[in-house]
């Protein structure tokens, strides 16, 4: 039977990209690049790599046999990076999505939105349309009081509208519906939210049994499981259901830690979004939520430390949706996880490839390699030195096309 996902991608493969400036790969020669290996850890001499077609097809010191008529830049020595994945946004305009794109993101989770823009964003991203980051799209939460605009788009639902969504059948009922539009991750919340000033972040939503009934209905349709959850129970519940990730996880325990340890559950912490409810402006602005987020942020920062020394599978996010306000980058997270004791390389693969990892795409993005897709970023200095430098991205490439080169580069001309 064919599935939603699959009807998706074929009408992706079946749209014609728009052959233009902004939205067309271009085949690409980069010179003079220090490629930094973020499997081995490793830094190059000065190379230097091609990209065709969109992906990388060589890797060289003295390349050779270049397409005719490849745009050519001389990083003159600088640094050449994998572009970066943010495993949780919530992007619903394409304004927003360039802004995230040109912060150096070329991959990202979506984790919630209304009328399933991020489908759609998808799918126009895949064929060439849409300049901004490789979407994976979630739709809506399964939650219990169901967001409003889902009943709009799912009508036949419409005897759960008004309550809240609960019990094993409920919570399958919206599962299918979801996923028979082709999302990429089922997002539920195991507790309520941290960001509303009249919620309780620790109290917890559904039970293991109702959480273990949305994993077995997406796991039908092939579709991983992410969870809400910032307190202990709602976690420890999640996990064991099944979940791929846990998003947050403020207050999770040791002992819940090591459950994520023994079942591969990855973690998605958002330190630095928590940070931002402390302060004015951003992405919130309430006394409330700065009242609560000063009391979070030294608790998530602790949990993250101990999930990091225990082996916690840990990858990064910002939790925004990239919009005009928004003050947090991608950046700022692997600054905290250099906080939390993670060395530069620990911090930029939980950007690269242990988000690849999560996403299931490992061996198509998150890495320098031939073969791989061509999302890179190029860094003043050396970001295995220090992870703060990739808050000053100086170029992005995305499926090998320059969407924004930065500064001064002399004796030649910008390619995009």
């Amino acid at each position: 039977m064919t599935t939603a996902r699959q009807v998706a991608i074929a009408i992706a493969i079946a749209l014609t990209p728009i052959a233009t400036a902004n939205t067309a790969a271009q085949d690409l020669v980069i010179t003079n690049a220090r490629v930094v290996d973020v499997t081995n850890g490793t830094v190059s001499e000065p190379t230097t790599v091609v990209v065709e077609g969109g992906r990388i097809t060589v890797i060289a010191e003295d390349a050779a046999n270049l397409p005719e008529g490849a745009a050519t830049v001389d990083l003159m020595g600088r640094y050449l990076a994998p572009g970066l994945l943010d495993a949780h946004v919530h992007v619903s305009s394409i304004a927003d999505a360039r802004r995230a794109l040109l912060s150096g993101v070329t991959t990202m989770r979506s984790m919630g939105t209304s009328h399933y823009v991020d489908v759609g964003m998808r799918e126009l991203q895949a064929a060439g349309y849409l300049d901004a980051p490789q979407y994976l799209a979630a739709g809506y939460h399964v939650r219990p009081p169901a967001a409003e605009a889902f009943f709009q788009d799912h009508p036949e639902l419409g005897h759960l509208y008004g309550q809240d969504v609960r019990g094993e059948e409920a919570v399958r009922a919206m599962t299918r519906a979801i996923v028979s539009r082709g999302v990429d991750f089922v997002k539920t919340n195991a507790t309520e939210r941290a960001g509303l000033p009249d919620t309780d972040p620790r109290r917890q939503f559904y039970s293991e049994a109702e959480l273990r009934a949305i994993v077995e209905e997406a796991r039908t349709a092939g579709i991983p499981v992410a969870a809400h959850a910032h307190g202990d129970a709602g976690a420890r519940a999640a996990v064991e259901a099944g979940v791929r990730s846990i998003e947050h996880g403020t207050y999770i325990s040791p002992e819940t830690l090591a459950t994520m340890v023994e079942m591969g559950t990855y973690l998605v912490p958002t330190i630095a979004i928590v940070s931002d409810l402390t302060i004015p402006g951003g992405d919130y602005d309430n006394a409330v939520l700065n009242i609560r987020g000063r009391h979070m942020l030294p608790r998530v920062r602790e949990m993250a430390r101990s999930a990091h020394e225990m082996g916690v599978k840990i990858v990064a996010a910002t939790d925004t949706g990239y919009g005009p306000e928004s003050t947090t980058t991608l950046a700022h997270e692997l600054i905290e996880f250099a906080g939390i004791g993670m060395t530069p390389l620990e911090a930029l693969r939980s950007a690269t490839t242990t988000a690849a990892e999560l996403f299931g795409l490992e061996g198509r993005v998150g890495a320098i390699a031939p073969g791989l897709e061509a999302d890179l970023i190029v860094l003043e200095h050396n970001p295995l030195d220090d992870i703060a430098v990739v808050q000053d991205v100086l170029m992005v490439v995305s499926d090998g096309r320059v969407v924004v080169q930065r500064g001064d580069w002399p004796g030649q001309r910008p390619v995009s």
